[in-house]
């Protein structure tokens, strides 16, 4: 249990941590909403499905943010107190580094647990729903947004018309054409058509038309005609890769079970592993930020000296070993001995910011990190 001093410490960080959140947060959540407003515009969506699709956004950007952050907290809250002279006066009294340091790391374990439980359930839940409501929104496309007698681009290379519109919302008179893929053009022509859900899929059913393919190098297209066609919507998402869930859209239980005769997984079986590991070590970085932040802040100094110096060098210190922790998991995909410093790097930087604290490292390498305990002086 935390005493007097260290709520005091653990209040004013969380309640930091919190403004800190909710504004970075904010800011990053309306930049990334602005993308998606061409759903009420261009895509005749409800704002009800624009406020739905935009905030499932929301779990991600706090697994992220979240280390960020409790950084800015432990560095306002240390830089305050040492302002203060509270941390002058906790020193004086007798507290150790370690005991100073304990509100800070109760916070970042709470922040851990949190931070674990939306990157390993609900962040890949979040993105698999934003997946499955794209899907919905590009059958809408074709029967809210495509105008008869019109020629309209769904997406780059993929054109829909329809000549109009018949009794119980069918189309008449469908043309397609999706040459997305220059080798692989395909033209289909029905007489009429209609969406249909179907399991959670939507399918656009054509009937009594024919399908065109020209294939790379043959001077003639092989016509196929039915009678009755079914095409997955689903197949309109840019790059086609939305038949497949991602990495990020398939849940933790999914990743740990691969199905390696699965084409997609075979392609890159690497993102998926990089993705599995990533969420079991992206909370780890809640330790090394209130690491880092007190390894360069924790120390009481008198209001002569200067902490700008400091306050810099644990922002690029933070930045320089999330940024490695983010280039090793590029490099995972394709090294799988990786691994090793995919865990290494926020243990290594916990371990080696706590031996700064303790002052178990040598005086030569302590300068690295922070001035020599300064000798208490009167205000």
């Amino acid at each position: 249990m935390l005493d007097l001093a260290g709520r005091y410490v653990f209040r004013t960080a969380l309640l930091a941590f919190m403004a800190a959140l909710g504004v970075l947060t904010a800011v990053i959540w309306i930049s990334q909403a602005l993308r998606q407003f061409d759903l009420m515009t261009s895509k005749g969506q409800t704002i009800l499905l624009f406020l739905n699709l935009t905030g499932l956004i929301v779990p991600s950007l706090v697994a992220f943010i979240t280390p960020v952050a409790l950084f800015a907290a432990c560095l306002y809250t240390l830089n305050k107190l040492n302002g203060d002279s509270e941390l002058v006066v906790m020193s004086a009294a007798g507290m150790t580094p370690l005991r100073l340091l304990s509100p800070l790391l109760v916070l970042a374990l709470l922040l851990t647990l949190i931070n674990g439980f939306v990157s390993v359930f609900a962040m890949p839940w979040s993105f698999r729903q934003i997946q499955d409501i794209g899907a919905k929104v590009r059958a809408d496309i074709v029967t809210r947004v495509v105008r008869e007698g019109q020629f309209v681009q769904l997406e780059q290379g993929f054109v829909f018309h329809y000549r109009e519109r018949g009794a119980n919302g069918a189309l008449l008179g469908i043309f397609m054409q999706d040459r997305r893929d220059p080798l692989r053009v395909n033209t289909y022509i029905a007489e009429a058509g209609q969406t249909v859900e179907t399991k959670g899929q939507n399918f656009l059913v054509l009937e009594k038309g024919s399908v065109q393919r020209q294939q790379p190098g043959a001077k003639d297209a092989a016509i196929v005609v039915f009678e009755r066609y079914a095409i997955d919507l689903a197949q309109f998402a840019p790059g086609g890769d939305a038949v497949n869930y991602k990495p990020r859209e398939r849940s933790t239980a999914e990743l740990l079970t691969l199905n390696y005769d699965d084409p997609y997984v075979k392609r890159a079986p690497g993102r998926f592993w990089s993705e599995l590991h990533d969420r079991f070590t992206a909370p780890l970085y809640n330790f090394v930020a209130a690491l880092i932040a007190f390894a360069f802040l924790g120390q009481a100094r008198t209001t002569r000296q200067g902490r700008g110096l400091a306050i810099v060098s644990a922002l690029i210190a933070f930045g320089l070993i999330r940024t490695a922790g983010i280039w090793i998991l590029t490099i995972f995909v394709t090294q799988a001995s990786a691994v090793v410093l995919v865990y290494g790097v926020p243990i290594v930087a916990s371990l080696a910011a706590l031996a700064v604290i303790l002052d178990l490292v040598p005086a030569a390498l302590t300068q690295l990190w922070r001035r020599r305990r300064p000798a208490l002086a009167v205000r």
